[in-house]
């Protein structure tokens, strides 16, 4: 009788816990997902038809996607490959840009690194960037640490001519770390350095070893121009979706050992703009905010899309989109589908649209 008493009241205070953070009650559980094996290109599918999908929508989206420059469409389901079409000459080896779909990437590295002790998202950004890597005052310079850098809360003007540039001169002071949310470049790519410093390694080899040879993915970060940009196949993409999917684990093997690190990615990072955590979108919040627009909107990032649903999102219509609810990862690669932004765009309702139509 005792024993049964504290389950119900450890179950009550799991409850409570997780309304209060925001987080899915439940979560798919590693043993209802299936993982492909990390070499070699096995991967098992299952058919729409199987699953109960409308296929004559299907055949329809894919006409959609076409007509939207897509390159590359991957849905799993369960983990394994539901959906899978490339247009074009873009086949399965072919390489593509994440643009700032990468950004998931770095807050996923920068959860393990604190895993491993290397540093704390606490900590000042000085204490790896060394001061004076602003051109604040030092008092200012000494607001901004790890975790501003993950929500865009550092402070820094966005409005400067090049919002990519990490030189000293082009990091100017708009209001105090944590008191502005803005989208900007510059400072979520020194986390580069900042990881770097903390693990007294080069990025790409960082990486290399705690994520992408541990799930199996291709590809590399490019420097281009002031960014760090990734590049990969789709199929790389959407083993890194499935990896947020089953929230940090391939498997049963931990990749990022800390549950409290990837609610807190995947939750409101501040109430400035609720939809954002760590680098990441997060939709079915009551407000949001976007890229370069100075004002908050009211309603879900993606009204179509499920409420549970977080995402990955880059320039051009780059997406990975994660829905535990339902089980699945979306993955697009591609050119932009029409109007130019550099993360959510009206496509994704568009997009959502067409897939409700589809996915039961």
């Amino acid at each position: 009788m005792k024993k049964t008493f504290f389950v119900a009241i450890a179950f009550c205070y799991y409850l409570l816990t997780a309304c209060q953070k925001n987080t899915p009650l439940l979560a798919p559980a590693a043993a209802s997902l299936y993982f492909p094996p990390v070499s070699g290109n096995t991967w098992e599918t299952v058919s729409p038809t199987a699953l109960g999908w409308n296929e004559a929508e299907l055949n329809r989206l894919y006409t959609y996607l076409q007509q939207k420059n897509t390159k590359a469409f991957i849905i799993l389901k369960d983990g394994k490959i539901a959906v899978e079409r490339y247009f074009g000459r873009f086949t399965a080896d072919s390489i593509w840009y994440w643009a700032s779909a990468g950004k998931t990437i770095t807050a996923l590295l920068v959860g393990i690194a604190q895993k491993e002790g290397l540093l704390r998202i606490s900590d000042r950004t000085s204490q790896y960037l060394g001061n004076g890597w602003t051109s604040l005052p030092l008092e200012k310079e000494n607001l901004i640490t790890i975790r501003h850098q993950l929500t865009m809360t550092t402070g820094l003007n966005d409005a400067v001519p090049d919002d990519d540039c990490t030189l000293r001169s082009c990091l100017q002071y708009a209001a105090d770390a944590g008191t502005r949310w803005a989208y900007h470049n510059a400072p979520y790519t020194l986390l580069e350095k900042v990881v770097e410093a903390a693990a007294r390694t080069d990025y790409n080899t960082y990486f290399q070893r705690t994520i992408r040879n541990q799930i199996g993915m291709t590809g590399l970060w490019i420097k281009v121009g002031f960014n760090n940009v990734y590049l990969s196949n789709a199929r790389s993409m959407a083993r890194f979706g499935l990896l947020l999917l089953n929230r940090g684990k391939w498997g049963s093997t931990p990749i990022l050992d800390d549950d409290n690190y990837f609610n807190d990615m995947i939750n409101s990072s501040q109430q400035l703009n609720p939809s954002y955590g760590y680098l990441t979108w997060l939709n079915g919040k009551s407000t949001h905010m976007l890229p370069t627009v100075r004002m908050v909107f009211n309603g879900a990032l993606v009204p179509n899309a499920p409420a549970d649903m977080y995402a990955a999102l880059g320039k051009n219509d780059q997406k990975i989109y994660i829905v535990p609810s339902k089980n699945i990862v979306i993955v697009r690669m591609g050119e932009s589908a029409g109007n130019v932004q550099l993360a959510a765009s009206s496509f994704d309702s568009e997009l959502w649209e067409q897939l409700n139509k589809v996915i039961r």
